[in-house]
């Protein structure tokens, strides 16, 4: 069994031995992952780089929380609508290749349109 797998087994223990899978429809997933996603954002807001710089250092353990928050969330959706994360991820990369290409997307921040 995969690293992925077996999280996702440990997520859906977590969440059965809670009786929760009767909160965690879609709509709320999506609605808790943007919270949390949300909760990142606060870590960084009205800091310049430099101070996020070094506030990242400071805070890192704080900041990986709300991100392992956001991916558990994240897997946990994707398998109760049976949607495989790396599939999903792997097909994205592709699509981004073909919308971003190297010779037309490097060292630019332009959406794919505006290239």
């Amino acid at each position: 069994m995969g690293e992925i797998s077996q999280i996702i087994e440990k997520i859906k223990k977590f969440r059965d031995e809670r009786d929760w899978m009767q909160f965690h429809d879609p709509k709320n997933m999506a609605v808790s992952i943007i919270l949390e996603a949300s909760e990142l954002l606060e870590h960084f807001q009205w800091k310049t780089i430099e101070e996020v710089e070094k506030y990242a250092r400071q805070n890192k353990d704080e900041i990986k929380d709300e991100i392992a928050d956001i991916a558990l969330y994240l897997f946990e959706l994707a398998d109760n609508l049976g949607i495989s994360l790396i599939t999903a991820m792997e097909g994205k990369l592709k699509k981004n290749e073909i919308k971003y290409p190297v010779e037309k997307a490097k060292g630019k921040h332009l959406k794919y349109n505006k290239l």
